[in-house]
């Protein structure tokens, strides 16, 4: 009697097959998107340019809003309590992403102040300045065996504290660089786009966290979709006032080195101050996860109000869009590096 052959389920067709190969090595259909949404804005810069019959860079300001309604809406003030004693790993993820980061980056800017690059540059601090990353972080210290409700913590923490800090470092180039910049008025939008809605969400947590705990994975799709329509408004605004013309493929192809070396600059420094401080290995590798985490989710929907000239906005998202990517395929092999090695002992 011949033995029947068990189905493989290989996924069919081009697009499954191509999500199906880009998880394997850590990316998602949300990346690819993203690189689609440049593609088409480069394609058809007109459709998200033009106010009518809708605008599309309106809607995702209101998308904004709702965003952060729903993350404070899921964030829980007792977890947060609970999660407080543990200083020594908050203090060293919330110092490497708000100082670490930024005093890296900062001595270049005398390098690149005045010359085509300049705007890459302010790029590249605003994703140093960016908080970390949540749910990536959170999955990353789960595969690695890390102290997972100290992830959850900082990853929160950082989301909260970046709604100030980002502004604030920012603030320090952009009133001086940026025409029209006026950092009392960005505070303002801040306050009733992002902090206003944070605060309002964790406010009704009591009574409508559980539904947005439950529906967890359709809010996800839905910040994944803002973004989306985020960074295509962006990208048709540059491509439409031909912002990249001064830049070149190996301008681009030098910024991703120079944004994997510094993820890896990082991440070592984050592990040798861990080693001084005494770390155990969960805690360690919370702290390399978390503290070397860029967030592409307020890097997106902060720059509708941080940076009030549209079509600038592509260029100064192309470091953390690169990043992302890079950090997500890293730190993904990294983590299954320490399972495996976890499991062997």
């Amino acid at each position: 009697m011949e033995k029947e052959e068990t189905p493989t389920h290989e996924p069919v067709g081009l697009i499954p097959r191509a999500s199906a190969m880009a998880s394997r090595v850590g990316l998602d259909w949300f990346l690819l998107a993203l690189i689609g949404m440049i593609l088409l804005a480069y394609l058809w810069p007109e459709l998200g340019v033009d106010r009518e019959p809708i605008s599309l860079s309106d809607v995702a300001n209101y998308g904004v809003s709702l965003i952060f309604f729903f993350y404070g809406l899921r964030l829980s003030p007792e977890k947060l309590k609970v999660g407080l004693s543990n200083w020594k790993l908050h203090v060293v993820v919330q110092l490497s992403t708000f100082i670490l980061f930024p005093l890296l980056i900062l001595p270049l800017y005398t390098l690149f102040k005045d010359t085509p690059q300049e705007l890459l540059w302010l790029g590249v601090f605003y994703l140093a300045a960016l908080p970390s990353t949540v749910s990536s972080s959170v999955v990353m210290v789960s595969i690695a065996g890390g102290n997972i409700p100290g992830a959850i913590f900082n990853a929160s923490i950082s989301s909260l504290m970046g709604i100030f800090i980002t502004p604030l470092w920012m603030g320090l180039f952009l009133t001086t660089s940026t025409e029209g910049f006026d950092m009392g008025s960005v505070m303002g939008k801040l306050v009733l786009q992002v902090l206003l809605p944070v605060v309002l969400g964790i406010l009704l947590h009591r009574y409508w966290g559980d539904f947005a705990e439950r529906n967890k994975g359709r809010l996800r799709v839905f910040d994944q979709i803002i973004i989306l329509l985020i960074v295509f408004t962006s990208f048709c605004e540059s491509f439409a006032r031909e912002m990249f013309s001064g830049y070149s493929a190996v301008d681009i192809l030098l910024l991703g080195a120079a944004m994997i070396g510094l993820f890896f600059l990082v991440y070592f420094i984050i592990m040798a101050i861990t080693r001084l401080l005494g770390f155990d290995r969960g805690n360690q590798i919370t702290a390399i996860f978390c503290g070397s985490k860029k967030s592409l989710v307020h890097g997106t929907v902060m720059s509708k109000v941080l940076f009030p000239g549209g079509n600038m906005v592509g260029i100064i998202l192309l470091p953390i869009m690169i990043y992302h990517a890079l950090q997500l395929l890293a730190s993904s092999i990294i983590a299954q590096a320490e399972a495996r090695r976890k499991g062997g002992e």
